[in-house]
Formats: C-alpha cells, structure tokens, sequence
C-alpha cells in the first residue's frame, strides 16, 4: 500500500513526468499526465508513441521505473488510450 493520499501524489508524478518528456520527445513523442487513482497513475501517450511497439517498455521502463524511483515502488503506469479519457475507471 502507497502511504500517500491521490491528492498527495498529483504534484510529485507531474514533476516526474515533466522530467521524462524530453526522452520521449527525442523520438517524436510526448505524455500527458491525467491523474492518480488508488495508487495508479493514469497517462496518455502522444506522438509517435501512440501505436509503437515499443510503448510498452517506455511505460514500463522508462515512466514506471522513474516513478518508482523517485516517489515510491509500488506506483504503476497506466496507459489510457485515445478518447477514454472520462473512462478511467473502466480500464
């Protein structure tokens, strides 16, 4: 269990995602940070990320791992595809 609240999370997963983007810019792609639910932080993946096989490991490996890193280990990435953003509870 993650001792911070959602609400609590907001500021530090935006800070990491602000510190990832220029990687993921590098090859044409960017993320958008849309929120923290339970623990889990949502993104939407813009760009040339949308559709690339290699999406997964960014996530994985490059977003996850940073968070993991500098917030806490338990966080998870969530991928929201194009157009379910208002369905977050349904992924």
């Amino acid at each position: 269990m993650i001792p911070f609240t959602d609400e609590e999370l907001m500021e530090p997963v935006e800070q990491v995602i602000d510190k990832v983007r220029p990687s993921l810019a590098l090859d044409g792609g960017d993320i958008e940070f849309i929120t923290v639910k339970n623990g889990n932080v949502y993104v939407q993946l813009k760009g040339a990320c949308i559709g690339c096989s290699s999406s997964g490991s960014t996530l994985k490996y490059g977003v996850e791992r940073q968070l993991r890193m500098d917030i806490h280990p338990k966080i998870s990435v969530i991928n929201v595809p194009v157009g379910m953003e208002n369905d977050i509870d349904n992924l």
